[in-house]
């Protein structure tokens, strides 16, 4: 896959800016606080994924300004195509996104057309930050090699809000008991799926990552990435997705459901889930140093590039923010190697940092323009 072209105007401190693409290398220099990412930002927006900042979507738009606009143009192994978002500022934000000059309504419906990695400096929040920053990883990543994940981890995010207000309902004499039933069969179907989805997703992630890990430390250090569900036991899982494994997972909600109704929340389910990451048996988020956490979230974000690309038939778009330059030579070799056959778009404050290898386009941001 390929970006042909990209314009949008009045994203954060971007102005007007409008570029063709080169096809293999992009190198967005600038100096700090010049719109680089900002610039990333404004493309990965189209994949119809949150931004990778983790911003509101009302934050798009220039604090002197009342409107935003983002269009990007992609090409693929069978045809080209378009998409579009612009936001207005109001007292209700009014929003605009089409593909191919037809209107939809989520963002969901992009999922399956622009496919794109973004490594970028918070990356190591999936180390170290709480469970939730791991489970969302791998729900992405999943969803990456299967767009229909997104509409059972949008259902059971749904379904878990309804259950946890009703719990608070009960809790407080305003519901029955017995109406969590219906939610606990809904949110039993969701949710074993996705831990089935997220088993299957690590047990590819980790032996690709224990290799490049590897290569990184020279076979010094051992890198381990396991799934810990809430529900199932490993042994669980030998057994394929179905009835069984719902109903298994029902009645672990049910066993919980009185606790659940004394607290409020959900204590039960893939909500409360974990990734383990380990080095040399050791727990990556408390005992890693602030390198080892470096090189492990450069790691699984190669290997989630790597995995896409073997299993897709288009590579996606990589975008690399302030990454590159930081990286010692053999740690860029490395990179390099993985992402030599895509399209890939490098923000640095320093070309020369770069390998020679990595020549292509050279876009100069200064004051939010193309300079």
């Amino acid at each position: 896959m390929i970006i042909t072209s990209f314009r949008t105007e009045g994203f954060r401190n971007l102005r007007s800016v409008n570029f063709m693409p080169d096809e293999k290398y992009n190198i967005i220099v600038g100096k700090n606080a010049q719109g680089k990412t900002n610039l990333l930002e404004a493309m990965w927006i189209l994949t119809g994924c949150k931004s990778f900042r983790g911003s509101k979507e009302k934050d798009y738009i220039a604090l002197d300004g009342n409107r935003m606009f983002s269009e990007i143009c992609i090409r693929d192994s069978q045809r080209e195509q378009k998409i579009s978002f612009e936001l207005k500022k109001g007292t209700a934000s009014v929003k605009n996104l089409l593909l191919n000059g037809v209107k939809i309504k989520g963002t969901s419906g992009l999922f399956d057309v622009f496919k794109c990695i973004a490594f970028t400096p918070d990356d190591t929040e999936i180390i170290k930050g709480p469970p939730e920053k791991r489970r969302n990883f791998i729900d992405m990543a999943s969803s990456q090699l299967n767009t229909q994940a997104v509409l059972h981890i949008t259902r059971h995010s749904v379904i878990m809000n309804q259950r946890n207000a009703l719990l608070k309902n009960i809790f407080q004499g305003n519901s029955r008991s017995e109406e969590l039933t219906a939610w606990d069969r809904q949110a039993s179907k969701e949710g074993a799926y996705i831990s089935y989805m997220r088993h299957e997703y690590i047990k590819q992630l980790s032996e690709v990552c224990r290799n490049l890990y590897g290569k990184i430390t020279g076979e010094k250090e051992q890198l381990e990435i396991s799934y810990r569900s809430n529900v199932f036991r490993e042994s669980d899982f030998e057994k394929p997705f179905g009835n069984e494994a719902i109903q298994h997972y029902y009645s672990r909600m049910r066993e919980m459901s009185e606790y659940d109704i004394k607290t409020g929340c959900t204590h039960t389910g893939a909500n409360r889930d974990e990734i383990i990451i380990k080095i040399n048996g050791c727990i990556a988020k408390d005992f890693g140093s602030q390198g080892q956490i470096k090189s492990i979230a450069l790691v699984i974000k190669l290997a989630q590039a790597q995995i896409y690309s073997q299993k897709s038939r288009e590579a996606p778009a990589v975008f690399l923010d302030d990454l590159m330059g930081e990286l010692d030579e053999s740690r860029q070799r490395l990179v390099f190697d993985i992402i030599k056959n895509m399209q890939v778009f490098i923000t640095t404050c320093n070309e020369s940092a770069l390998l020679p290898e990595i020549k292509g386009r050279i876009i100069r941001i200064g004051n939010g323009e193309i300079i």
